[in-house]
């Protein structure tokens, strides 16, 4: 079991270099959500040459469609969703400087390939839990697509936002590692 890491963001390449797949990590400060269709038209504002709702330098998405905020809440249920919705937009976003992504589930090859060229890792975040994750989430603000109503891109701060790293900038997968490790048992 690896200690703890924590990090603020910017994810810079050096902190992310640092990272390395098993790795427990707190994500600390801001970071963006988006789905697959504010991914597709964060993609297609690219396509025009359009400003993208941030700037995706150094920046970590967030998969996910909070459901309403209860009273007194900052955000409702925050679970992560299915990472592989966002394969076709991914590497677009990485190469404009995304440098982390967090979700659940396998990644496609492009994706994972373009992690490699440019520097970006994948966490992975506990699906079911999104009523505990939610806690970790400070503020929450709708900064584009509120047409997208949960899917809209928000721009949150968190503290202490537990992830684990289940791929690394080099590659390094967390499930391939797990079926090669069951494999030889």
């Amino acid at each position: 079991m690896s200690e703890v890491i924590r990090i603020e963001t910017p994810l810079t390449q050096e902190k992310l270099k640092g990272l390395k797949v098993g790795d427990n990590v707190l994500i600390n400060g801001v970071i963006y959500t988006g789905r697959d269709a504010a991914h597709k038209k964060m993609v297609e504002a690219l396509e025009r040459g359009e400003d993208l709702p941030f700037v995706m330098n150094d920046q970590i998405i967030y998969f996910v469609g909070p459901t309403p905020a209860k009273e007194g809440q900052v955000i409702g249920s925050a679970g992560p969703t299915t990472s592989g919705r966002m394969d076709a937009y991914s590497p677009k976003l990485i190469a404009k400087g995304l440098t982390g992504m967090i979700g659940k589930g396998l990644r496609s090859s492009d994706v994972i390939e373009a992690m490699k060229k440019y520097g970006a890792v994948y966490f992975g975040a506990i699906g079911g839990a999104g009523a505990l994750i939610a806690k970790r989430i400070v503020s929450a603000e709708i900064i584009a697509y509120p047409e997208l109503g949960p899917e809209a891109v928000r721009r949150l701060v968190v503290k202490d936002f537990p992830v684990m790293v289940i791929i690394d900038h080099e590659g390094n997968n967390l499930y391939e590692i797990g079926k090669a490790q069951y494999k030889r048992a």
